[in-house]
């Protein structure tokens, strides 16, 4: 397994929403620290990098989400250390704005570097926003979009298909092409975090055929497709890893202490803890997989899907790596 990056970041402010499938389980509670102290560690760290380790790619990010109370400081500091984040921003659970406020936001951003704005859509307005938790989400959105297409952001926007928001998805693509967004993909949510608690509403082979042709055009059908035809088709092999490290309350302190060489060390050790008490993705397949299955998956998601099953199944008690919350990795 070959180390290809390494992701440190800072989950340290509070986002708006309560996404019903966030990645994160965003529960109301930051577990970052403050974020000078983040920025500190990642310059020494990015610095031992260059120096040390100038193959791997390293980045620097922040969350819950992008409202950090000091973005200008933030994105500039992002920029001097070559973190991607500089220039692609994450609309989704900032503040709500009016439209002056919006149009204040991207002239500041605009001028800081930042060149892509990037939206999340769950549905047409009224489910948007109980999917969101946010009543009045989904019109602030787009209030973004007309005041960033107004001064030539690049944009995109991701759309999660369910079978509970399928029927929608050609009207929502209407709306937004309406509204100027050329690029937009529609995709598989996946399960991880609170993402668990769509199981029950997962996309299908039927959604898909119900959809019209200029929405199933947008779902990258070599990543997203049914388990009955990952299993067919085979699996792509996964070689590359991306290490994870999360500065939290309880582990700063001993990072900043400890050289970044054994830092490195532990992160690889806990994924190939994780992955070495577990079957590889084809045996799990044998073990777990239905070729009836007509529900859709990306291959990671289908892979987790298996994971969890073999799991409980042993009475397995691991340190789970895929948990974005924690340090960890990801594995493609």
């Amino acid at each position: 397994m070959q180390t290809e990056s390494v992701l440190l970041q800072n989950l340290f402010v509070p986002c708006a929403c309560r996404c019903r499938y966030c990645l994160l389980s965003w529960d109301g509670k930051p577990v970052g620290i403050p974020w000078e102290r983040s920025a500190e560690f990642a310059l020494r760290f990015r610095q031992w990098m260059q120096q040390n380790r100038p193959e791997l790619q390293f980045s620097f990010t922040f969350g819950y989400a992008m409202e950090h109370p000091e973005l200008p400081k933030a994105l500039r500091f992002l920029r001097e250390i070559g973190s991607p984040q500089a220039e692609f921003l994450q609309c989704d659970g900032m503040r709500m704005r009016n439209e002056a406020e919006c149009e204040d936001l991207v002239q500041l951003l605009a001028a800081e570097g930042v060149k892509h704005l990037n939206f999340t859509f769950y549905g047409l307005e009224a489910y948007h926003d109980r999917f969101a938790g946010r009543k009045g989400d989904f019109a602030y959105l787009v209030r973004m979009i007309d005041c960033a297409l107004k001064i030539g952001f690049e944009l995109s926007a991701g759309i999660p298909l369910t079978h509970e928001n399928a029927e929608d998805a050609a009207a929502l693509v209407s709306l937004l092409r309406e509204h100027g967004m050329k690029n937009i993909r529609c995709f598989v949510p996946h399960s991880e975090g609170r993402g668990i608690s769509l199981e029950a509403v997962r996309f299908s082979q039927r959604d898909f055929d119900a959809l019209p042709a200029t929405v199933q055009g947008l779902i990258n059908g070599q990543a997203y497709m049914s388990e009955a035809a990952w299993l067919e088709k085979g699996f792509h092999p996964m070689e590359k890893r991306m290490l994870l490290l999360s500065l939290t309350p309880e582990n700063i302190a001993r990072l900043e202490g400890q050289p970044f060489d054994e830092t490195m060390a532990e992160m690889e050790a806990l994924d190939e803890a994780y992955y070495g008490a577990l079957p590889d993705m084809e045996e799990l397949a044998a073990l777990y997989g239905d070729p009836q299955n007509d529900r859709w998956y990306g291959q990671r998601d289908l892979l987790y899907h298996y994971q969890r099953r073999y799991i409980a199944e042993k009475g397995l008690r691991l340190y789970d790596v895929t948990d974005e919350r924690q340090s960890g990795s990801r594995r493609y």
